[in-house]
């Protein structure tokens, strides 16, 4: 069985990640390229400095711009949104392999007749009107109905309605202005050979090989145990899991290794034993200073990343303002192969200024003219990504050369 050192582990990690050394993904195809490797990344609407699928992207493609994105989910139409790991955003050949969510929401829709009487008038409406949000048009009534494939809830009837056939396929989010999403006919938007595509996958036992390899691969490396990495894999119990890889691994797509002090073998894809053998034979690649994103899927395991980083991340958004260690959108800051830190950036969009509010370094780090030079150099390029002329500095932040 292979052994890595801790330090291997981490540069295998980042490696795959392509957060370490030069950048392997540039431009728009980049993006593509990413996105098909960690099979999707997490949506969030939230903007403080930022989307995360956005801060996501600009850690790791070399030349990204916030419209690649867009362009990619609502022009090319090569990416689309739907439920994965959460909300997330996913390359539009996989669409076939969601049937089962698809299924599940039509399913669930008869149990809402006040939904299903509204279906065929939604669509005509959207067939005359083009691209719609629930503002456009008005039902009367409400609803107790409950998405099948993620948290959203009813209450405001065009809007259920909406997110139902959303849900069972009808529909695709056809673009989005800030958090509200418009909604589009699939059949307008998804190419017809893979829209009417049969499941590749034969069965329940089989989706889970297929999401389960594809978070390995997401992280680079994944142990055999509970964890946040398989969040939204239905189903998904401690004897299915250990079955699972004991397939994946007799199948030859998984691979074990151990690393030194670590006791439970950890799992990669046989794919990447290139990167294996970089790290086993290469001495360390050039160091890089990033911001990750807090729902970066590298961060999918923090427990994980607690062993291998000695890094202890929380995001704190959503923690009481008084209980908070740092700052409520607090972004990790990897130099090299290490945490070193984590900063708070704000957004002031309307006098294009992108703040920084504070700066927090790991215990232990000596702040070299080398290591507050990289961070210069990536705050200045992460207002560029904003789309901020200007860096405010807080006067107590320790940070040089960023005026």
């Amino acid at each position: 069985m292979i052994t890595l050192t801790n330090s291997q582990a981490r540069q295998f990690m980042l490696l795959k990640q392509g957060l370490i050394g030069e950048h392997k993904f540039i431009g728009k195809q980049g993006v593509l390229d990413f996105i098909h490797q960690a099979g999707c990344i997490q949506f969030d609407p939230i903007d403080i400095c930022g989307k995360n699928a956005e801060i996501v992207l600009q850690s790791r493609i070399k030349g990204f711009t916030k419209p690649m994105l867009a362009q990619l989910l609502y022009e090319d139409r090569k990416l689309f949104d739907y439920p994965d790991k959460q909300l997330s955003i996913i390359p539009v050949e996989y669409w076939p392999y969601f049937e089962g969510y698809r299924q599940a929401a039509r399913a669930n829709l008869e149990n809402h007749p006040e939904i299903k009487t509204h279906i065929d008038y939604v669509r005509s409406f959207i067939q005359e009107n083009g691209a719609t949000c629930s503002d456009d048009f008005k039902l009367e009534g409400s609803t107790t109905w409950w998405s099948a494939i993620n948290w959203s809830s009813g209450g405001k009837l065009s809007r259920s309605v909406l997110e139902q056939m959303y849900s069972s396929g009808d529909l695709v989010v056809h673009h989005k202005k800030g958090a509200r999403r418009y909604y589009g006919l699939a059949e307008h938007h998804i190419p017809t050979d893979i829209l009417n595509a049969p499941n590749p996958l034969p069965d329940d036992f089989a989706h889970m090989k297929w999401r389960i390899l594809r978070r390995i691969g997401a992280v680079g490396l994944l142990w055999n145990r509970a964890s946040d990495a398989w969040i939204n894999i239905w189903g998904l119990t401690t004897g299915i899991r250990n079955k699972v890889f004991e397939a994946l691994t007799n199948e030859g797509n998984i691979m074990p290794l151990t690393v030194d002090g670590l006791k439970d073998k950890l799992y990669f894809c046989a794919t990447d034993m290139h990167l294996i053998e970089t790290v086993l034979t290469n001495s360390a690649p050039k160091p890089r200073c990033e911001f990750i994103a807090p729902l970066d899927s590298f961060m999918w395991d923090r427990k994980l990343i607690k062993v291998i980083f000695d890094f202890d991340y929380s995001w704190e958004i959503y923690t009481p303002a008084h209980l908070r260690k740092y700052g409520m959108y607090v972004l990790p800051i990897l130099y090299g192969d290490k945490f070193i830190g984590r900063i708070e950036v704000v957004c002031q969009r309307k006098v294009g200024t992108l703040m920084v509010k504070n700066i927090w370094y790991e215990s232990g780090i000596k702040l070299t003219k080398k290591i507050e030079g990289a961070i210069s150099t990536r705050v200045k390029k992460f207002a560029a990504f904003n789309d901020c002329k200007n860096i405010e500095v807080c006067d107590d932040t320790s940070m040089k050369n960023c005026d």
